[in-house]
């Protein structure tokens, strides 16, 4: 894999939005075509437009029918959506959902024949995507079902650097977060976390640090038991799988203090508990990662920043590390398999006797180093 780039498929997203902004800065410095193969998901005419709406400099972009058609040390694009498609910058419209969707339907149709290697998308609206096809509250949800099965579940990592925030609950209302959590749920987030830690990150041993769903880690039960009857029970229970998980802190005090510098993984109660934090650390250049599943995938920490759109003041900061960290965790994937793919058996001895016997008859159920 180390003699060919990797192939990166660039969903538009929201065309109304900031995304062909932050692609078309990023791919304007020609030095990140030969990092990669990026092939874009969307319309070459709809590029255009914003390109000279924005008056940014010109980009060569190859138009292609097929991923495999790919040049190598250029700007790759397919075009998904109708010539005719209307753009309407700042608004949030039924074409501009349409027109993500049919882009993220075709990089995923790419990805599942094996021609893209990772996934970088855009930011989509979550409202005018929703179709009888996609009826999830966010990417996550929808690749999870694409790539997942029953066996498979997908766990929304926001990262920089060695800042990594998961999430036990994710898009649902604050009102149902303290039903939604229970023992079996904390512990598949740690589980998954753990190996993505392992395989995407290349930490041998990871350190998680879980958080409190109460104020003051429910303070022995006078502001909630939550953490006594179902969060501890779960980093009793993920101990048991191999999991080394500490906690759970109070949320406010973990952050504020930056105890976070001292673990290699947060996995936060909801949404906000953890979001809100990381984007005050890492708005401008943190990435979203999709982990637990077969395949990488990544993308901006922002959304499709309706109010900025249009006036080339967008940050491609935040896409330009989350094309990083996918070339980065693919990478690392392929190590980790490589590293794993034939394991070494334990050498049994026989101590009984005044020689030691090497004892190779015993048989060792071990799928590790």
């Amino acid at each position: 894999m180390e003699e060919r780039l990797i192939k990166v498929g660039i969903t538009h997203g929201d065309i109304n939005g900031i995304g062909y902004e932050v692609i078309l800065k990023t791919f304007s410095d020609t030095r990140m075509a030969e990092l990669c193969t990026p092939i874009i998901y969307g319309s070459s005419k709809i590029a255009a437009y914003h390109r000279k709406a924005l008056e940014l400099p010109p980009i060569n972009m190859n138009i292609i029918s097929h991923a495999e058609d790919a040049g190598v040390n250029r700007v790759n694009i397919i075009n998904c959506v109708e010539d005719e498609t209307k753009v309407e910058l700042s608004k949030s419209t039924p074409v501009a959902g349409e027109s993500a969707f049919k882009a993220l339907e075709a990089a995923v149709t790419d990805m599942k024949r094996g021609v893209v290697d990772v996934l970088l998308t855009a930011p989509i609206n979550k409202h005018n995507i929703q179709n009888e096809d996609f009826h999830f509250p966010g990417h996550t949800e929808y690749l999870e079902k694409c790539f997942g099965g029953l066996d498979k579940k997908a766990l929304m990592i926001l990262m920089k650097d060695d800042l990594r925030v998961a999430l036990v609950t994710g898009h649902i209302p604050l009102s149902q977060v303290a039903s939604s959590i229970n023992v079996g749920d904390i512990v598949n987030k740690l589980r998954i976390f753990n190996q993505s830690l392992k395989q995407d990150f290349g930490i041998v041993k990871p350190r998680i640090a879980v958080l409190s769903l109460n104020p003051h880690a429910g303070d022995a039960g006078l502001l909630g038991t939550e953490e006594e009857t179902i969060i501890i029970p779960a980093m009793q229970e993920a101990e048991k799988k191999g999991v080394m998980s500490f906690g759970p802190y109070a949320a406010d005090g973990f952050f504020g203090s930056q105890m976070y510098d001292k673990f290699d993984g947060v996995l936060a109660m909801y949404h906000d508990q953890g979001l809100a934090p990381f984007k005050t650390l890492a708005m401008d250049d943190g990435v979203n990662y999709t982990a637990g599943l077969p395949i990488v995938r990544t993308s901006p920490a922002h959304g499709t920043a309706y109010d900025i759109a249009g006036q080339n003041v967008a940050s491609e900061e935040s896409f330009r590390q989350a094309l990083y960290a996918a070339l980065d965790i693919f990478r690392n994937r392929l190590r980790y398999q490589e590293a794993t793919a034939n394991p070494l058996r334990k050498q049994y001895f026989d101590r009984g006797g005044d020689n030691e016997k090497l004892d190779l008859t015993k048989e060792d159920d071990t799928d590790g180093l």
